[in-house]
């Protein structure tokens, strides 16, 4: 029988229903929202493993692997660089480098890894900055040749993985000649800088690499620096090698053979003491340098890791300018050394012989203008061997009166001078031949005769590296043959040698008068030697003109340069040298420089027995 609920029972019915029934809709929005996410997982889950088994295996792999397989560098040693004897000028000594693993760096490291191995902080970051666009497992080396007490702290700060970034490499570091003997010659090695990257040479390499920067090392920069290897080991949680998986060998740099001989290059460098300028000594039968000095020098182990800021700004504000290389960039006039130039001008013009005569009071008027000679009291009557003896300015003023500046300037030209000589080492610089047309082009305006005047002893406009007045006097001295000069023994690949076709009794006029420079109480007797005939040509240089000099406004006098070159012998000559002594005075105080390093020659093969060589004529 039916039950009668009262009217209030049937309400409250009512509201049940209600209830279960926004209860039901209140689960079925749960579930509903937990199938969307559950769904939604399930995709990003998919989404993921697609791209990790079958989009791009290769590289989630890779990563995997470089989290427990760790690749380090083993850097090539760089080459040796040796003298024509083999004995070792340049070498490397085993160190260890600090490299930085970019993957594990954490950036809240860096400046306590700065601290603890004196490092300066803001270059590291703006090192970092620069790598920033090249992969992550590329690592950085960011300090060479650390000290005991550096290698402890990354041993032990490693060890318990306090930075899991620093890693130790072994390592070569340069060892160079102390107090910056041969320092131009053979260059510095320092890293590859982002300028050099941008340049076809260096394209394949990568910040933190290190080449040559200049002189030797950065002319044969592919010969002397080799290929890296590679070490691949397993690590584990801390950081620790477990096992090397494979090692792919370092492959050297080869040896640089030179042509200077190390006992005539200590010889000059030694002579050179106290002293601005430079020194070149050349075999005339080869192009082969035998020794290049050039003062004040700098040392080159500052350079072999990182030169502090400090250091590098002392060197740059130096006056005394000790980075240039004097013996290949010092243009410079060279006063009476360039007078050989003018005698041969004249001689193959047909304007004068060997016995013309010029008569020197001590001086003589061109153009209305009065030019001195270097003695005011007068050399006479003077004959080319005569004035190439006593140096005669009024002699080759007459001469270059005589032919004009644009003969002197065709002869010039023909023995080298004006242009590069080629020499294995960069940034060598070209002096000036001047002429009409240099005039015209350089200056804008014509030639003017009396210019020619002080172009003929080897003043005004023209001017010579010592490189270039040794190339010159070689091929003259040689009859006409010019071979390339070099420093490189067995890597340089030379071109047959320049030849000129000039009169030989014009040489053997002039070689006689240098002759007489040395031997018959000329200027530069005191470049004599008793075993060896050696001939030779002094040359003074002045900075300022003599109406300046006089004037009483300079606030200290300034030196003229002293220049002097020789030969020996004199029939077949095996060696030429030239001395640059910048502020030395006057021309004979060169003289013994030359005289030193040619005794050098000389003794040596005298006490070795060494046999001439034979040139190609």
């Amino acid at each position: 029988m039916p039950v009668n609920l009262p009217p209030d029972h049937d309400s409250e019915r009512d509201n049940f229903r209600h209830l279960l029934r926004d209860d039901t809709k209140f689960a079925s929005g749960k579930i509903a929202v937990f199938q969307y996410v559950t769904v939604g997982a399930f995709l990003f889950l998919l989404s993921g493993y697609w791209q990790l088994q079958v989009q791009n295996p290769d590289y989630y792999f890779d990563r995997a692997e470089r989290n427990r397989i760790r690749s380090v560098p083993m850097l090539a040693p760089r080459g040796k660089i040796v003298d024509r004897d083999g004995r070792i000028i340049v070498d490397s000594h085993a160190s260890f480098s600090l490299m930085l693993s970019r993957e594990n760096l954490e950036p809240s490291h860096i400046k306590a890894i700065s601290e603890s191995l004196n490092i300066n902080y803001e270059e590291l970051q703006a090192r970092l900055r620069r790598v920033e666009k090249q992969p992550s497992y590329h690592p950085i080396i960011i300090k060479e040749e650390l000290t005991a007490a550096e290698l402890a702290f990354v041993e032990a700060n490693r060890g318990q993985n306090v930075f899991p970034e620093m890693e130790l490499i072994p390592s070569q570091k340069r060892l160079y000649p102390r107090n910056g003997m041969a320092a131009h010659v053979v260059g510095y090695t320092g890293e590859v800088n982002d300028a050099e990257l941008n340049i076809a040479e260096f394209a394949h390499l990568r910040q933190g690499d290190v080449i040559g920067k200049t002189g030797l090392e950065r002319q044969y920069n592919d010969v002397l620096m080799g290929v890296d290897g590679q070490r691949r080991v397993i690590v584990d949680h801390m950081n620790r090698e477990r096992a090397t998986l494979e090692n792919k060998d370092a492959i050297p740099g080869k040896n640089l053979k030179l042509t200077i001989d190390l006992d005539l290059q200590v010889v000059a460098d030694l002579a050179m003491g106290g002293k601005r300028g430079a020194v070149v000594a050349m075999d005339p039968r080869s192009g082969e340098i035998l020794a290049m000095v050039s003062r004040p020098s700098y040392d080159p182990n500052q350079f072999a890791g990182r030169i502090l800021s400090k250091d590098w700004a002392v060197i740059q504000s130096d006056p005394e300018s000790p980075m240039m290389n004097r013996a290949i960039q010092a243009q410079l006039a060279p006063g009476s050394t360039f007078k050989p130039i003018v005698a041969l001008a004249a001689l193959e013009a047909g304007e004068v012989d060997d016995q013309t005569e010029f008569n020197c009071p001590g001086g003589a008027t061109f153009y209305g203008n009065f030019f001195a000679c270097h003695q005011r009291s007068g050399h006479g009557p003077v004959s080319m061997t005569l004035g190439f003896a006593k140096s005669c300015d009024v002699y080759f003023y007459n001469l270059g009166n005589r032919i004009g500046v644009d003969k002197i300037a065709a002869a010039a030209e023909k023995m080298g001078f004006g242009k590069r000589t080629g020499i294995d080492l960069p940034a060598e610089a070209e002096g000036i031949v001047p002429s009409t047309k240099w005039a015209n082009r350089v200056n804008r305006r014509k030639w003017y005769a009396g210019e020619t005047i002080s172009v003929a002893i080897g003043q005004g406009a023209v001017t010579v590296t010592p490189l270039q007045l040794a190339h010159a006097i070689s091929g003259m001295v040689m009859g006409g043959v010019w071979y390339k000069p070099h420093l490189a023994k067995d890597e340089f690949r030379g071109t047959e040698p320049r030849r000129a076709d000039i009169n030989p009794e014009h040489l053997r006029s002039i070689v006689n008068g240098l002759c007489a420079v040395v031997a018959e109480g000329g200027t530069g007797v005191s470049a004599r030697l008793s075993n060896v005939e050696v001939c030779g040509k002094t040359g003074t240089a002045q900075l300022i003109s003599n109406k300046l000099a006089k004037s009483g406004k300079l606030k200290e006098a300034v030196p003229d340069n002293a220049w002097f070159f020789g030969f020996a012998p004199r029939e077949n000559p095996e060696i030429v040298v030239v001395a640059l002594y910048e502020a030395g005075g006057h021309g004979p105080e060169a003289a013994p420089i030359v005289r030193d390093v040619i005794k050098s020659y000389f003794d040596k093969k005298a006490r070795t027995g060494q046999k001439p060589l034979v040139a190609s004529r």
